[in-house]
């Protein structure tokens, strides 16, 4: 049991954990975890926000046997890797230095399904007059030239943030900008669920987060070339 309401799936930044079908997703993509890494991200979530000791993770790891504390850090290094965590920067798995580890992101609860009448979901930024049209899966903000929101603005970093959108919901997360990204006002620590007429800020550029269910297919209009 994953959360207080019984359910199987957890999403969590850009990842679902589905206890049922015992597999961790990347938007519709399963990530390839050793049964071991899946049993500690299992473990984790379904004690979070609680910090589990060294001892307590082994023991429920590898009941009744004895194993060398490296077999532990091997394992959390092997799940981070696979989340794409920095150890240093986590944002994921929290290291509690000389105890153990913790889960560290919030995890929302699973998206309701999508009602018959909603039709199509858009999602956009505004961005004084443009609005800039959402793809589904990652989609990156900064000064690069590839970046899906290209801003040229002195404040944004090459690759600042990203919204990812999978599943009918969205996550905005910091990529290590210099300038920070907001969210409400509050500076993005970790990834952040979206909802519709959210304020945001990557670095000193204001903009608002739209999600928009429409009956028909959307016609992009023009400033919607994902630059600005």
């Amino acid at each position: 049991m994953l959360s207080a309401d019984g359910s199987a799936r957890v999403p969590f930044g850009s990842f679902t954990f589905d206890s049922e079908r015992r597999q961790l997703l990347r938007g519709d993509v399963p990530v390839r975890l050793s049964p071991k890494a899946y049993k500690l991200l299992e473990t984790l979530l379904g004690q979070r926000p609680k910090a589990l000791s060294k001892s307590e993770l082994c023991e429920m790891l590898w009941p009744e046997t004895f194993v060398v504390e490296a077999n532990l850090t091997n394992l959390v290094r092997e799940l981070r890797e696979a989340l794409d965590d920095d150890a240093r920067k986590p944002r994921f798995v929290r290291t509690v230095h000389g105890f153990g580890y913790a889960f560290a992101a919030e995890a929302s609860r699973p998206a309701e399904p999508p009602r018959p009448d909603d039709g199509v979901v858009v999602y956009r930024l505004v961005i004084g007059p443009t609005e800039i049209d959402l793809r589904p899966g990652e989609n990156v903000f900064g000064r690069d030239r590839h970046a899906h929101v290209w801003i040229s603005d002195e404040s944004v970093s090459r690759r600042h943030a990203r919204i990812v959108i999978a599943d009918d919901r969205s996550m905005l997360e910091d990529l290590g900008s210099k300038n920070g990204t907001f969210h409400r006002g509050v500076r993005v620590t970790g990834p952040v669920a979206l909802e519709n007429g959210d304020v945001l800020a990557i670095g000193s550029v204001a903009m608002t987060f739209r999600r928009i269910a429409t009956g028909a297919s959307t016609v992009t209009t023009s400033g919607t070339d994902g630059t600005y």
